[in-house]
């Protein structure tokens, strides 16, 4: 098993105030309100491929995967983490456009009270944005934006890189539908004992900052 962490610097000259926004929500939020975490997990392939256990040279048995597979398609997953217990509610769409978003808002609020604040936890993806037809029509609702470069702010791609290692990764999907059903049966799983995640983040300072800015760059 191998062990691996990255972070990202983000250069927003607005971080401190958006990440102090944001993690307000996680440890303090506002009395009585939902505080949802919201994104999309796009292009999901559904792969087909031969997989078994093979011997190795020394002798251990190892899962094996065909070097070739089939390609049956993409879904893209909508995911909504309710902060408070760390229920998801998911839904898959053959796009990501701005009209799925919509659509994909309106149905995790749909059975909410008119007049119950919710605050949505959001990354900067283009299709978040330029939504002030749909926010007037919600007047309860208030989208709040992770800094740019700093999507790791928001707590559901926690709960994607879960999905990715419990279900996606190594499984073979001979089909889109397959593959839609396997998400929805992941997540029916895990929500029978969800709970919140405990928010932590470690300090990063000064030359560790430092060597941080120096190997991102010279990584890209």
């Amino acid at each position: 098993m191998r062990r691996h962490r990255s972070w990202c610097v983000s250069t927003d000259p607005q971080f401190a105030a958006k990440a102090a926004d944001i993690i307000g929500l996680y440890l303090n939020p506002p009395e009585n309100a939902l505080v949802l975490s919201v994104p999309e997990k796009p292009s999901i392939q559904a792969l087909e491929r031969a997989t078994g256990y093979v011997q190795t040279s020394s002798g251990k048995i190892v899962q094996g995967l065909k070097s070739t597979d089939k390609r049956h398609g993409t879904v893209n997953l909508f995911a909504a983490l309710e902060v408070a217990t760390g229920v998801i509610r998911g839904k898959t769409t053959q796009t990501k456009k701005r009209v799925d978003f919509q659509a994909f808002m309106s149905e995790i609020i749909e059975d909410q009270p008119s007049d119950r604040d919710i605050h949505i936890i959001l990354d900067n993806y283009c299709t978040h944005k330029k939504n002030d037809t749909w926010l007037a029509a919600h007047t309860n609702v208030t989208f709040h934006f992770t800094p740019t470069s700093a999507s790791w702010l928001n707590q559901v791609e926690i709960w994607f890189g879960i999905l990715t290692r419990k279900a996606l990764s190594g499984a073979s999907f001979r089909s889109a539908e397959q593959l839609k059903q396997a998400i929805q049966d992941f997540t029916a799983a895990y929500n029978e004992r969800a709970a919140p995640f405990v928010w932590r983040k470690r300090e990063v300072k000064g030359s560790q900052l430092r060597h941080t800015i120096v190997n991102l760059r010279i990584r890209h």
